[in-house]
């Protein structure tokens, strides 16, 4: 008879689907299982590949497999789609994921352990906060713009209005409940910035502490919250081939259209990490500032840029560079040296 070698498990909340082919990719079983029986019907499946959806769980599933002796292999969902046949359900997706697993050249999504998810939970909690506050302060100033209070974009403004609202001839033009509402926002804020702050701290010590970290903040724009999210957010570098490749995977290679023997190069793509992307970005940008108030090294490749391209192109451009010399430290384990400048 037959032995199964791969798996596909269409996971869920409490239904999931395994759906099982030997060798050949010829289908043994289809089996619906519920949350609390999986491990014991993997437990008494001989060792053979299981391969996920990376979705939510995924990554526990298969941290829980892989204690079983199982090869766990996550695809991203974008790379299961093409293999639906028609309708979608539960059994499709799982024929889907087993079918996507067997193919040779197919890419899949490391494994992420319980520490690497802990510390991008970390990030991603100072994340949401930040988001939290931004929302609260353009809906502070978006309630006060339907009575007359008009305030510039930033934080500081925010506490200009607030030092306003405490003078009471400026109060009372305001209606009592709206007055009431506008400082229960105002009197949340300083909350969300000892909590933003606490966490600052907090991945500045991660980041001291990790030696990976440390390197990554060579890197001139790489400061500790980039860094430590790059450690706990991207994939391991052995999964890149080169560092143009991990460039592409966050989204800052071009988009290419090419057909017939013509290259069609359109703007980055904005596939993978955005997170990363955007912090790149936003430490590429900060170089360009600086290099704006300092001035850029003579003959570099900054200095080139700059006097050529409008200033959003080339902080693009040199994220995707600052990509690549992170994918090459990653590699090599080495820190960053700056290139030597050239003498005329």
């Amino acid at each position: 008879m037959p032995e199964v070698t791969t798996i596909g498990l269409d996971i869920a909340k409490n239904v999931f689907h395994a759906y099982g082919a030997d060798e050949r990719g010829h289908v043994l079983f289809s089996k619906k299982l519920s949350r609390g029986k999986v491990l014991d019907f993997f437990a008494a499946q001989p060792v053979c590949t299981v391969a996920l959806e990376a979705c939510g769980g995924a990554h526990h599933w298969g941290r829980e497999l892989m204690d079983m002796g199982h090869t766990v292999r996550l695809i991203p969902p974008a790379y299961v789609k093409p293999f639906v046949k028609r309708n979608k359900n539960d059994a499709v997706d799982a024929e889907a994921i087993c079918e996507a697993a067997q193919r040779p050249n197919m890419r899949f999504v490391a494994v992420k352990s319980e520490e690497q998810q802990a510390a991008a939970l970390v990030f991603r909690t100072r994340d949401l906060l930040v988001r939290q506050r931004t929302q609260l302060i353009n809906a502070i100033r978006g309630h006060l713009t339907e009575y007359g209070w008009v305030a510039p974009k930033g934080p500081s403004y925010v506490a200009m209005l607030a030092d306003l609202l405490e003078e009471e001839e400026m109060a009372s033009s305001l209606p009592p409940a709206a007055l009431a509402m506008i400082r229960l926002m105002l009197d949340l804020l300083p909350e969300l910035d000892g909590r933003i702050a606490e966490l600052d701290r907090e991945i500045a010590r991660r980041a001291r502490e990790d030696a990976v970290s440390r390197r990554l903040m060579t890197i001139p724009g790489v400061g500790p919250i980039t860094a430590t999210a790059i450690a706990a957010l991207a994939p391991p570098a052995e999964t890149f081939a080169k560092g143009r490749d991990f460039a592409a995977w966050l989204g800052l290679a071009p988009l290419q259209k090419s057909t017939g023997g013509k290259q069609k190069l359109g703007a980055i793509s904005k596939m993978g990490e955005r997170t990363l992307r955007r912090l790149l970005i936003i430490g590429s940008m900060a170089v360009i500032k600086q290099a704006a108030r300092r001035g850029a090294p003579k003959g570099s490749w900054l200095e080139q840029m700059l006097a050529r391209k409008p200033r959003m192109l080339v902080a693009v451009a040199l994220a995707n560079k600052m990509a690549r010399i992170v994918w090459a430290l990653l590699m090599k384990q080495e820190s960053y040296k700056a290139p030597a400048a050239v003498t005329a």
